[in-house]
């Protein structure tokens, strides 16, 4: 339920969004009078002098409705029913309930009456038509089903309390397991936590795993790079669930060794990849949780970062040695400044996440006594001493057009992120990167370009604003480099920054304001991963 009903679209009233075959607005509810809307965790309830409405979700496929002393109207959310669009509305013969069939998400809605009375207005009206039902009575209880085509007629197996108390139950086992050590001092972390929970779904369609989402707003897809914070920030707690999040992208691996760039319940897209970080990614995931990890699943897992490691280094990698991105898409960093002249380009981040992954492969290689380990080695040995004689520039990294060679402008913090490879660059070029994150530092964390750059945009997506995976991959840099001052720092402004504006896809650097999806689940798993590695030590991204 949401007043978020597409792409940075809001409505006055509140909908029933349904994320199957993408994100669709289906229904609208209108309280028949104006009415203040309270949220839980458990429950949303409309609140006016002299009544109330309060709904719950019973199953992630029924919401349960209970009113007293107000009206609610259940109406289609288009204006007109067409072949391709909207809901067509009809009273079922068989148990007298009200369903809506929706083209755009392909599923029904079924509204029933448990208490109370249901007045239709527009039953089997083609066109343009008003098409709603009411629910009515001095005290009613109704339920919203979304279901495919058949299904036996609701009965009531408790009720509505009952419900609310199993949520709150649900929810507080999930908030105990990611967030053991929450205190005073991480006031955010219940909030953090149900972000995480409530995009979290069932195996369906092509998400073969239970899954967290993106977001339950527009971002409602699992990008090959966003699920490793999210895996990260529950393996601890919920091992499984923290292995499935991890895995979900190599079920779709395609026969080059490709991750897709995103999966969907209705799609898998191929058209952009996302940047090695699986191999950093499966260190910490088996840090926080090594007892998770046995002989199977590390298989299974060999062999998906075996084939994504070849795709680079066989379809990426030309004369020079050094993998290339083919757009900014495939870093994750859409339209960083780091792609300004040229969008075909040997970057240094893609550099170093590429080489960290080889090196863990290596060592998972020869833990499973399978072949292939120093054939590993000397591709990671070869990858970091091109990073550092061709792309260093004595004070900094530098991107260049893969054909021409032409550089890049080196002022984005992508240039930056070779830190997670402390352990691997010499010690001048260390202390030269951590140099560099002056310029980046602002009052709330790190912008991703300097806001001194004549190129920072205040909402520019990667051109300026604080952005949750860029902050943990930094802080995890320099806590390997020794720099553990630094990292506190950045850890305390971005935990703060969370504190005050929530859980935004990203933002500003200046104001601290949330910008773009304003729920987004790796923000959630960053202050998790943030607040748990101070708190919490034996969760730390890389273990003590």
């Amino acid at each position: 339920m949401s007043p978020v009903i597409g792409t940075h679209r809001t409505h006055e009233l509140l909908h029933l969004v349904s994320h199957q075959t993408g994100m669709n607005a289906v229904l609208q509810f209108r309280p028949s009078r104006p009415a203040v809307i309270a949220a839980s965790a458990t429950t949303l309830s409309w609140v006016t002098d002299g009544g109330r409405i309060d709904a719950v979700f019973e199953t992630p496929d029924t919401l349960r409705l209970r009113g007293i002393g107000l009206e609610l109207t259940v109406a289609d959310a288009a204006e007109e029913l067409t072949p391709f669009s909207g809901a067509y509305l009809f009273r079922d013969p068989v148990d007298g309930s009200a369903v809506f069939t929706s083209y755009e998400s392909g599923r029904r809605y079924r509204v029933t009456v448990v208490r109370g009375e249901l007045r239709l207005e527009g039953g089997e009206a083609l066109g343009s038509a008003p098409r709603a039902v009411t629910v009515a009575g001095a005290e009613w209880d109704a339920v919203v089903e979304e279901y495919e085509t058949g299904r036996p007629p609701y009965r009531e197996q408790g009720a509505f309390d009952d419900a609310v108390v199993e949520v709150m139950r649900d929810f507080d086992g999930f908030l105990s397991a990611v967030a053991p050590w929450r205190s005073p001092s991480t006031p955010a972390a219940p909030l953090a936590a149900y972000v995480l929970w409530s995009a979290t779904v069932e195996p369906s369609g092509f998400v073969g795993r239970e899954t967290i989402l993106m977001s339950k707003h527009w971002m409602d897809k699992v990008w090959s790079w966003d699920h490793c914070f999210n895996a990260l920030a529950v393996v601890a707690g919920l091992p499984g669930a923290g292995v499935d999040n991890f895995l979900l992208p190599f079920n779709h691996q395609e026969k080059s060794g490709a991750l897709p760039d995103s999966v969907a319940h209705s799609e898998v897209l191929h058209n952009f990849v996302k940047p090695p970080i699986h191999g950093w990614a499966l260190r910490g995931l088996r840090a926080r949780a090594p007892e998770r990890f046995d002989h199977d699943t590390l298989a299974e897992i060999h062999r998906g970062l075996a084939a994504w490691s070849r795709f680079w280094l066989s379809r990426r990698v030309p004369d020079h040695a050094l993998p290339h991105y083919q757009h900014g898409n495939d870093s994750g960093w859409d339209n960083s400044t780091t792609f300004d002249a040229d969008r075909v380009i040997e970057s240094p981040d893609l550099a170093a996440f590429l080489g960290v992954q080889l090196d863990v492969l290596a060592d998972l290689t020869d833990e499973l006594s399978l072949e292939g380990a120093a054939e590993w080695r000397a591709e990671a040995d070869a990858l970091f001493d091109a990073l550092q004689t061709q792309l260093w520039r004595g004070d900094r990294f530098v991107a260049r057009a893969a054909a021409s060679g032409r550089e890049s402008s080196s002022s984005s913090l992508l240039n930056v992120l070779p830190l997670v490879a402390s352990d691997r660059l010499r010690p001048e070029i260390v202390g030269a990167l951590v140099s560099r994150l002056d310029a980046h530092l602002t009052e709330w964390g790190l912008a991703t370009e300097p806001t001194a750059s004549a190129l920072y945009e205040s909402d520019g997506y990667w051109r300026g604003p604080i952005w949750a995976p860029s902050t943990v991959l930094v802080y995890d840099g320099l806590r390997a480099a020794g720099h553990d001052a630094l990292a506190a720092e950045v850890r305390r402004r971005f935990l703060r920054l969370c504190e005050r504006s929530g859980f935004a896809e990203n933002f500003d650097a200046v104001t601290g304001d949330g910008l773009r999806d304003r729920a987004y689940t790796w923000t959630a798993s960053a202050y998790l991963l943030l607040a748990a590695d101070d708190t919490a030590p034996s969760q730390r991204i890389r273990g003590n």
